[in-house]
C-alpha cells in the first residue's frame, strides 16, 4: 500500500475531523464523547443516547428511564442532553429539576460549562451563552430565547416555560420514598407546577431510580401508560425481553459494576431495595402475597418440643447465574411451623455438594426426626442431579420430588399459615433477607428461598406426629 504524502494525510485528518464534528452534532453519545474525552460509553449508554436522540428530534415527547444508582444516567440526561438540545435547538428553553435544588444547580453548572467549552464551539459554531445571564439557577443563550432554569422538586419554576422538561430523580432516599405525604407532594407539584410549564409540543424526560410502587413514575403510567416510552434497565439482566438483549445474569454496565460486585450489593441491601432500586421493579414494602407483620418478632432460641424437622432444598441450575441454591430448615410443633435456619448461595456443583453434606450432618445432630427433600427439575438432567444428591447424602433420610403447579400456587399454603400467625422465625443472620424475599414475591428477582420454605411446610403439613400434651399447646 503506497504511503500517503503530507498533503494527503492532512486532508484525511481534516475529513476525519469533519465527520466526527458532524456525528457529534447529530448523536448525543458522540457529542458526549467529543465534549468529555474521558467518557467511556458502554452499550447501555448508547441505548440511552438513542432514546434521547428521539427526544431531541421530536420523535418522542415522553420518556422514562429507570436505571440503577451510579450507572451514568444523570451524566447523559442532566448534563449532556441540555447542552446538546440547546446546541441544536437554541430557541427552545430547558427546565431541569431534581429532588434538591443544590443537585439541579450542580448539573446546570456542568451543562453550562459544556456549552462554553471549545469542543462545543467546534460542534455548534456561533451558539453560546449570554455573558450577562449566567446564574447557576437560570442562564440564557446569546441571541436566542433558549436557556436553562434549574430548581428542586417543589421549587420556583412558575413564570417560566420550556420545550424540554427534565426530572432527574425526584426522590432523595428510601425514607423519603416511603412517605405518603412526600409522594403526594411530588405528584401535586408535577401536575400543578411542572407539567404546566412545558409548552405545547414539548418533551418531558423522567430519569430515576425506582423506590416505591406508588412513586411519580407509577402514577404517571397509571394515568396514561400509552403516552410514555419506558426504558427499564435492570442492573442484572432478567433474560427474555432485556432491552440490551443480555442473557440472564449479565451486568448492565460491566466496566462500572461487575457481576460479582452486583451480587455483593444485592446481598448487602436485601431483596426489597435491590428489586426496586437496581432492577426497577418496586414492590410493596409490607409485602405482596406475604406480609412482614405476619411473622412478628423472631424468637431468640429454638423451641425444644419439635417432633418433625425438614430441610428442603431448591437447587440452582448453574453457579454464578441468576438463581440461587437455597435450603430452608423448618420444624413443626402441633399447629405451629418454625423456620429454624436458611442457607443460600451461588455455588458450583462441587461447592454445592459439600455445603449440602455439611449442612445435613449439622442438622442431623440436632434434629432427631429429620428428613431432607430436594426439588427435582424436570427432564433427565434433573433426575440425574437428584439421584446424585441422594447418593451424596447416603445414610440420611433423603427424598426428591418434581414440583407441580406454579410457584405462587405452591406458596399459597405457606402464606395461609403465616397469615394466621402459625409460622415463626428463629433469630438468625438470615432473617432480614428471608423476609425481604418473601415480601417481594412473586415480583422479586429471586424466589429460591420462597420455593424452599413452601416445600418444607408442605412436607411438615403431611407428616405424622404424636399427640401433644396441654403444656405444649
Amino acid at each position: 500500500m503506497p504511503r500517503l504524502t503530507t498533503d494527503q494525510r492532512e486532508r484525511l485528518a481534516a475529513i476525519t475531523a469533519e465527520l466526527k464534528r458532524r456525528s457529534a452534532g447529530s448523536r448525543l453519545i458522540d457529542f458526549t464523547e467529543a465534549t468529555f474525552p474521558q467518557y467511556r460509553a458502554e452499550p447501555v449508554h448508547r441505548l440511552i443516547g438513542e432514546h434521547l436522540d428521539r427526544v431531541v428530534s421530536g420523535a418522542c415527547r415522553r420518556l422514562m428511564v429507570f436505571a440503577p444508582p451510579q450507572h451514568g444516567k444523570s451524566e447523559l440526561v442532566s448534563v449532556r442532553l441540555p447542552a446538546f438540545w440547546l446546541g441544536k435547538r437554541p430557541d427552545d428553553p430547558v427546565i431541569l429539576t431534581s429532588y434538591a435544588a443544590a443537585l439541579a444547580y450542580s448539573k446546570s453548572r456542568q451543562s453550562r460549562s459544556v456549552i462554553e467549552s471549545p469542543e462545543f464551539s467546534g460542534i455548534f459554531p456561533g451558539i453560546a451563552t449570554r455573558r450577562d445571564s449566567r446564574a447557576v439557577d437560570h442562564w440564557e443563550m446569546f441571541g436566542h430565547r433558549g436557556g436553562l432554569l434549574a430548581a428542586g422538586v417543589g421549587g420556583p419554576i412558575t413564570g417560566h416555560g420550556a420545550m424540554l422538561g427534565i426530572i432527574d430523580d425526584p426522590v432523595e432516599n428510601w425514607e423519603q420514598a416511603q412517605s405518603v405525604t412526600y409522594r403526594e407532594s411530588v405528584w401535586e407539584w408535577y401536575r400543578s407546577t411542572f407539567r404546566t410549564r412545558v409548552w405545547e409540543g414539548g418533551a418531558i424526560v423522567l430519569v430515576m431510580t425506582r423506590w416505591h410502587e406508588s412513586d411519580l413514575a407509577a402514577r404517571l403510567l397509571l394515568d396514561d401508560r400509552d403516552q410514555w416510552e419506558v426504558l427499564r434497565l435492570p442492573a442484572v439482566s432478567e433474560g427474555e425481553g432485556d432491552p440490551l438483549g443480555r442473557p440472564a445474569g449479565e451486568p448492565l454496565a460491566p466496566q462500572r459494576f461487575s457481576a460479582e460486585e452486583l451480587t455483593a450489593i444485592e446481598r448487602d441491601v436485601g431483596s426489597l431495595v435491590w428489586t426496586a432500586e437496581y432492577q426497577g421493579r418496586p414492590v410493596a414494602p409490607g409485602g405482596n402475597i406475604f406480609k412482614r407483620e405476619w411473622f412478628g418478632s423472631a424468637l431468640p432460641a429454638r423451641p425444644g418440643f419439635l417432633t418433625h424437622w425438614v430441610r428442603y432444598w431448591d437447587l440452582a441450575a448453574t453457579a454464578g447465574g441468576g438463581d440461587w441454591t437455597a435450603g430452608v430448615l423448618m420444624g413443626r410443633a402441633q399447629a405451629l411451623f418454625f423456620v429454624l435456619d436458611v442457607v443460600r448461595g451461588q455455588w458450583s456443583p462441587a461447592q454445592r455438594r459439600a455445603m449440602m453434606l455439611q449442612t445435613t450432618q449439622n442438622d442431623a445432630m440436632i434434629c432427631p426426626r429429620y428428613s431432607v427433600w430436594v426439588e427435582q427439575e424436570p427432564g433427565s438432567s434433573g433426575k440425574e442431579s437428584a439421584l446424585a444428591t441422594i447418593a451424596d447424602l447416603a445414610g440420611h433420610d433423603v427424598h426428591a420430588e418434581t414440583a407441580t403447579g406454579s410457584k405462587v400456587v405452591r406458596a399459597n399454603p405457606l402464606a395461609a399459615q403465616a397469615e394466621v400467625g402459625n409460622v415463626k422465625l428463629i433469630s438468625g443472620s438470615w432473617n432480614a433477607q428471608f423476609l425481604d424475599e418473601l415480601a417481594a414475591f412473586p415480583n422479586g428477582p429471586h424466589d429460591d428461598v420462597v420455593d424452599a420454605a413452601s416445600g418444607a411446610l408442605a412436607k411438615l403439613a403431611t407428616a405424622r406426629h404424636r399427640t401433644w400434651s396441654e403444656k405444649y399447646a
